[in-house]
């Protein structure tokens, strides 16, 4: 009988080779590192296990303990080394570090503890730590006491908790992200939270601003103390989608720039040139704060790489722009229309389980052409990329591991990262999200974007999807 059981259990779990013909590990540089990412709100735990004080979008998670990975993190890093990959994105949770968000408050040691764990436990088993400081996971305490991210001592304080970490992690992480997707914060998550009434017309670009500086000043620390002895490299992951114009006008093209300068220009452009994109001063004006000649130099060159964060892409239609038209909101402030569809017809495929992403792989590809066109070639690392599947706990989880679709999603545009690589981008690395099934921001627990999944009624127990064994097919395959 148990015999029986046994050969059972092996065939369910067995998942059959796929063929990469088409798409080889040998198509990219040997020292191109492919990696898988998650964030430590999404994945650790209840928000106060471990001494860890509150953040501003714990409500996402309430009293469910995330996937639990504050207990399962050598789970999670044989997950990696199972799919041989060789390098991990993870997050630092500040209030885990810093419970009310100011180092003179103190420091959890109990925190310290836990991200030494993780890290010493991924280098053991080979696998090269990126850490990201800021993956939207604000101390409440910040926000009550200053309104976070509106006022200019969280530049200070930001500062203060990455000097903690590269003091106790930077021997051993060489690859840090400051900030996960600025344009999300600046644009929504700033608000989470706030005690005084928002102002949509100004409160998104005074947040962007000392999201700028904070990530500016923090390059410099480390640069000036740390960069010397540790050798580390640092970066932000900023928000990106390709913008085609709905027609070949010159309005449409002109909104297609916008759209960009609005997303992703907003923070690259003053870390490129020191200053915000014209359309922007253009537009918005008095309300667009501006950087002194000091902070100005402080933030240009601010960066040794920009990592990228690619979902989707969308066709733009230029609204008028009347000189008298007074100011309402962030979003006005486009004069444009995004649309997923043109004559009737998608601009891809719709994704199964988030109804905002449309599957447009080429545009991953225009994406990091422009940004080799227009910024001199910068080094990029692609931090995000991933497919969302509507969750589904019908199945049977041997149905649910075979994610075909995901596989195709990851083929298709790893296809236009290898043609952007011929064609001189400097790309140094692609990660997919996510490592596991988790939390997503706005979604919850209604999608599953894992590599691996995760049984939310057994304990959080980890099964590797067929997408998993591509990986590790693809990555072993050299």
């Amino acid at each position: 009988m148990l015999q029986n059981t046994f050969l059972a259990l092996s065939l369910l779990l067995y998942i059959p080779a796929l063929s990469t013909a088409y798409l080889e590990r040998t198509d990219f540089p040997s020292d191109f590192k492919f990696g898988a990412a998650s964030s430590a709100l999404q994945t650790e735990s209840s928000p106060h296990e471990g001494g860890r004080g509150s953040g501003t979008w714990d409500f996402f998670l309430g009293d469910i303990p995330a996937v639990q990975s504050y207990y399962k993190y050598k789970d999670d890093v044989q997950s990696l080394k199972n799919m041989n990959v060789k390098n991990y994105r993870f997050s630092i949770s500040w209030p885990r570090l810093i419970p009310n968000g100011k180092l003179s408050s103190g420091v959890n040691q109990k925190g310290i503890d836990f991200y030494n764990n993780l890290i010493d436990e991924l280098i053991a088993n080979g696998i090269e730590p990126f850490a990201t400081l800021f993956h939207f996971d604000l101390p409440s305490a910040l926000q009550d006491e200053y309104n976070g991210l509106l006022s200019l001592n969280f530049v200070d304080d930001f500062k203060d908790y990455a000097d903690l970490c590269f003091k106790s992690f930077g021997d051993r992480v060489k690859h840090w992200i400051t900030i996960n997707e600025p344009h999300v914060f600046a644009s929504e998550g700033y608000k989470m939270g706030l005690p005084i009434q928002n102002d949509p017309k100004r409160h998104p670009y005074a947040a962007a601003h000392n999201i700028i500086l904070a990530h500016a000043v923090t390059f410099k620390l480390y640069q000036d103390t740390y960069k010397p002895t540790q050798k580390g490299e640092v970066g932000i992951s900023l928000s990106a989608q390709w913008f085609l114009p709905y027609a070949p006008l010159p309005s449409d093209k002109q909104a297609a720039q916008r759209a960009w300068d609005f997303m992703t220009g907003w923070f690259l452009d003053p870390l490129v040139t020191g200053d915000y994109p014209f359309s922007m001063k253009a537009i918005v004006r008095d309300r667009l704060p501006t950087f002194t000649q000091e902070e100005e130099e402080v933030v240009r060159g601010s960066f040794d790489f920009i990592g990228i964060n690619y979902y989707t892409s969308r066709y733009t239609k230029s609204l008028k722009i009347e000189p008298s038209d007074v100011p309402t909101s962030f979003d006005k402030d486009h004069y444009l229309q995004t649309l997923t569809e043109k004559d009737g017809v998608p601009i891809g495929k719709q994704a199964g389980g988030f109804d905002q992403i449309y599957i447009y792989p080429a545009g991953l590809g225009e994406v990091l052409l422009h940004l080799k066109d227009s910024y001199s070639n910068l080094k990029i690392y692609i931090t995000e990329n991933g497919y969302p599947e509507k969750r589904n706990d019908s199945l049977e989880i041997q149905t649910a591991l075979q994610d075909d679709v995901r596989i195709h999603f990851l083929q298709d545009h790893l296809k236009h990262v290898k043609k952007a690589l011929r064609e001189g981008a400097n790309i140094k690395g692609y990660f997919i999200w996510s490592l596991l099934d988790c939390m997503e921001m706005g979604s919850g627990y209604t999608i599953r974007f894992g590599l691996n999944y995760v049984d939310y009624g057994d304990d959080y127990r980890r099964y590797p999807k067929k997408s998993a064994t591509w990986l590790r097919e693809f990555l072993t395959d050299c």
